[in-house]
């Protein structure tokens, strides 16, 4: 299965009986309220709203929304919220977390410390989900914003983090584009031969529930048309679900570029945690954030 584009996803969300409930640590920031209290009205998702009770009133008040619609956990401060977040997420009682009114890197640290009980065995990586005309589904790419130079067992992490959480968006057997600037191994090209070492792992069993192809270039692994041109065969080219960038420079490149020279539409999420992990700047327009919250949801 492949997910076309995210009005699709959005769609489904709709239909679905079950609502995942997000969880706003920081809910004082109003683009991160309007965008939860606007999943809420359109039946994706159910908001728990964490920080002062007084100020998160008063926003939804100006933003016209009940605060009947949404349960909300008065905080005192930004580590309260995130505790209280934590024992809702081991609780069962919600689903997933958004960052609102709080620095990402105090939300991170809350999100590691032990006693919040937030981490998996694997490391957290970041999926960055793009919507582009002109291709036919949309696709991941990891790690654009939490890893900046992973070795190849952070990028086998990375690979199982994106698979687990595609199969749970219905995405079976996603086909994995591990991308350098050609598809010839070349020992002064590094990526290009992490690209071999875990294409092989997929072939032997190492990475599970999808296949690898790499090294290849970002034309191939898009473009079923250049791939033919080339002569270059695999089941992956033209039609893959996620690329694994070298680094973190080269996927913050290549999103922004699709973003502001593509008109792709982006949002994503931190992975490998208990619970997706929703991480959009704050400066995010309020669609962003949305789909970011439709996207989460899908995944859990």
């Amino acid at each position: 299965m492949s997910i076309k584009n995210f009005d699709v996803l959005a769609e489904k969300l709709k239909q679905g009986a079950e609502k995942k409930r997000v969880v706003l640590i920081g809910a004082e920031d109003s683009h991160s309220l309007e965008a939860v209290m606007l999943a809420q009205k359109d039946k994706l998702a159910h908001p728990i709203l964490l920080g002062n009770k007084n100020t998160v009133l008063g926003h939804l008040d100006q933003l016209g929304f009940s605060a009947n619609n949404a349960t909300i956990v008065d905080s005192a401060d930004i580590d309260e919220a995130i505790k209280k977040a934590a024992a809702l997420i081991n609780a069962g009682e919600a689903d997933f977390i958004m960052k609102g009114k709080i620095e990402t890197s105090t939300l991170m640290r809350g999100i590691l410390q032990r006693e919040n009980n937030l981490r998996t065995e694997r490391i957290m990586s970041h999926l960055a989900f793009m919507d582009i005309s002109s291709y036919h589904k949309i696709y991941a790419i990891t790690d654009v914003a939490l890893n900046p130079y992973p070795n190849l067992d952070q990028k086998r992490q990375m690979i199982d983090n994106a698979v687990i959480t595609l199969k749970k968006m219905g995405i079976n057997q996603p086909k994995v584009a591990v991308m350098s600037s050609a598809e010839e191994i070349n020992p002064k090209v590094p990526e290009s031969v992490d690209a071999n070492e875990l294409k092989l792992m997929q072939q032997s069993g190492v990475i599970k529930d999808c296949i690898v192809e790499g090294p290849i270039s970002y034309d191939l692994a898009i473009s079923k048309e250049a791939a033919d041109l080339k002569g270059y065969k695999s089941p992956v080219a033209g039609d893959a679900d996620l690329l694994v960038v070298p680094n973190i420079t080269a996927g913050n490149l290549l999103a922004k570029g699709l973003v502001y020279s593509g008109g792709a539409r982006t949002a994503g999420f931190v992975v490998g945690a208990k619970v997706p992990i929703l991480l959009l700047s704050r400066s995010a327009s309020t669609e962003d954030k949305y789909m970011g919250i439709v996207l989460a949801s899908s995944a859990c």
